[in-house]
């Protein structure tokens, strides 16, 4: 079979966008272990605990600059983007991919079986092996012009808290997603429930964000953490803000290996940006819209 037919794909998109409904439904009306959307709220108050109980940068507010507008995309590109749209388009991109490859002969892409290790073990490759991808990604969007453009949405925070973990332009999702589909279905795992990736994922970006402080040690060699990400934030740092250091999103591992750490010291009180943000947008429609006006 080459590919299927049109209405075949739009069948597909429309159940996709309808089973992520239920799903979301299902997902907030039954809490289980393994509901994320009580994951996103409570390890988004646990942070907001700490940064209210013990806040690194005292002065800051805790209400801080643009609190409420990060908090409208936490939910809304956690799971608001899916809901209108890319759910489809994710299953629909993916089933094309499927039938272009199966159309020259390619009807697996796995290269690399690991479904008999233990679940543990699978577990923990796939958050390795996926924040290796996502930190050459990274770097990607900092290197190619166009793609800045889009991640200059999230480097407009100007004072970092928790929420500024999941302000990013719905573009970057596309881009990321894309980008590990291949190099992921390259390994075969024997298990479909990923959450303790995603929890572990989402609990170290939110702490990489978050306005608090805490000494990892010699850990800080293997995992991010704020004193580390706020360099990567800074407005003034290496020429040309856009090419920046620190690209690690959950280990800073990647960038002791490849060369691009950077702590001169704590950051505390670096300011944060790039050179132009003092003109950015500042509204959410305004923001969404900015990268393809330029």
């Amino acid at each position: 079979m080459w590919m299927r037919g049109a209405a075949e794909y739009w069948t597909l998109a429309k159940e996709s966008t309808a089973g992520y409904f239920r799903y979301l439904v299902r997902d907030i009306t039954e809490p289980s272990a393994h509901s994320y959307f009580y994951l996103l709220l409570g390890v988004t108050a646990a942070f907001l605990i700490w940064e209210r109980a013990n806040p690194w940068r005292r002065q800051q507010r805790f209400v801080r600059e643009d609190f409420f507008l990060d908090a409208f995309y936490l939910f809304f590109n956690f799971f608001g983007f899916s809901l209108i749209g890319f759910a489809a388009v994710s299953d629909v991109a993916q089933a094309v991919t499927t039938d272009g490859l199966a159309a020259v002969g390619i009807e697996n892409l796995v290269a690399v079986s690991v479904a008999s290790l233990p679940v543990a073990a699978q577990l923990v490759l796939m958050f390795v092996l996926r924040d290796f991808i996502h930190y050459f990604i990274h770097r990607l969007l900092h290197r190619a012009p166009w793609l800045w453009r889009f991640h200059q949405v999230h480097h407009s925070v100007r004072e970092m808290g928790v929420a500024a973990h999941l302000r990013f332009h719905w573009m970057e999702t596309v881009v990321y997603r894309a980008l590990e589909f291949i190099p992921l279905s390259l390994f075969g795992f024997g298990i479909d429930d990923f959450f303790f990736v995603h929890a572990i994922s989402l609990s170290i970006g939110h702490f990489n964000h978050s306005n608090v402080r805490l000494p990892l040690g010699p850990l800080r060699y293997i995992f991010n953490s704020p004193q580390m990400h706020i360099w990567h934030h800074a407005r003034v740092l290496t020429p040309g803000a856009r090419t920046g250091r620190n690209f690690g999103l959950s280990l800073s591992l990647w960038d002791y290996l490849f060369g691009t750490a950077d702590v001169p010291n704590d950051g505390r009180d670096e300011e944060l940006g790039f050179d132009g943000i003092d003109s950015y947008p500042r509204g959410l429609f305004s923001q969404m819209v900015e990268p393809f006006r330029r």
